[in-house]
Order: structure tokens, then sequence, then C-alpha cells
């Protein structure tokens, strides 16, 4: 296997899944501020043009985040960042979802239409007036996981997963573009700090 890699949010998430399996890939840096990501040669890898990218043994690739996780935990089940059973699958992907529409999503075009519109009016559609009401959806469905994890260690309770993984690595981006966590959610903000002192986090 071997990893294209680059800056921002999501390639962090994979990082940080190889790392807490401890899973070591070759790795190649994508520039996707040189707009690298956008040439034929990633092109040919992840028509998207987005970044990461996983190329598999047998040359064939794999994109979008979520995706590659799933592979790498069916690949090397132990230690479990999704699920054992069913029923922990299923929990794990049931909060990753929520993370990911609900909050990573609004996160992202709210920096995209905003702070980041010049690097990404000339790459994607983009809608500037939109970013202001995307942050706030944002920051309403960090207030609601906030009481959502009252008492609990991680997103699945004991567990941690990909959904911890997820939310951590965007919220610790958000927090660099504008997007500061209010600490009014409490229990998100020891959350963050759980998963900040966690080795993983400088992958």
């Amino acid at each position: 296997m071997k990893l294209y890699d680059s800056i921002g949010p999501n390639p962090r998430v994979v990082r940080m899944f190889l790392a807490e399996k401890g899973i070591n890939v070759p790795v190649q840096t994508v520039d996707l501020a040189a707009g690298e990501n956008r040439q034929p040669a990633h092109l040919a890898r992840n028509p998207h043009g987005q970044m990461p990218t996983l190329e598999l043994d047998d040359g064939s690739y794999i994109s979008e985040t979520v995706a590659i996780c799933e592979y790498l935990e069916e690949m090397h089940p132990a230690p479990t960042l999704i699920g054992t059973t069913p029923d922990e699958r299923a929990e794990a992907r049931m909060w990753r979802q929520r993370i990911d529409l609900n909050i990573c999503q609004h996160i992202a075009n709210g920096y995209r239409f905003s702070e980041g519109l010049k690097r990404f009016e000339s790459r994607i559609v983009c809608a500037p007036e939109g970013a202001a009401g995307l942050k706030n959806i944002a920051a309403d469905r960090i207030r609601w996981l906030d009481g959502q994890i009252a008492g609990k260690e991680f997103i699945c309770g004991p567990r941690f997963t990909l959904a911890d993984i997820k939310l951590y690595c965007w919220l610790d981006f958000a927090g660099k573009v504008g997007q500061p966590l209010d600490a009014a959610n409490s229990n998100i903000v020891a959350w963050f700090e759980r998963v900040n002192a966690r080795p993983s986090v400088k992958a």
C-alpha cells in the first residue's frame, strides 16, 4: 500500500487511523497549495482531485477518507477502531455519519467560502453568501453533541473509534481557520483534551 497524503483534516484522519492501528505505509506528499491534486498525475489516481488516496498492492486506488479507513479496518482488524460486532460497527458508523454530515461538512464549506475563498474559488463552486450560516450550523450541532456525550469518555462511550478521530481532526482544523471551539461546550472541551493526549495526534 501507499498513501498519497497532504495538508488538511481528511488526510490527517487517515494518518491518525494508521497510527492507532500501528500500520506503517509508504507516503507520498501531494502539494495541495500548489494545486498538484488537480494535475493529471493525481487525477488519474482520484478523478475528484481530492485527498487522501490509498494505492493498493494491485495498483488500484481507494479515495474518500471513510472508505480508506473501512478498508484498513477490514485488512487489519486489531485494534478495532470501528467495531468487532454488528452492534459496535453500527454505533460507530452512526456517530461518524452524524459528525461528518452535521459538523465537518459545514466547517469545511464555512472555511472554503470565507477564509479559504481565494484558494478555492478557482477550484470548486463556492457560495460565499452562505459561509456565516454554515458556520452557525456547525456551531449549533457541536452544542447538540456536547449534550449527547455528557458522561462519556469517547463518542461511543468507552470505545475510541473513527468517530472520535474524525471529530478531533476537524475541530482542531476549525480552531485554526476562524472557527474556535466554544469553551461553553465543556464536555467536548474535556473530550478534546483526552484525544489530544493520544500519541496518534502527532501523525
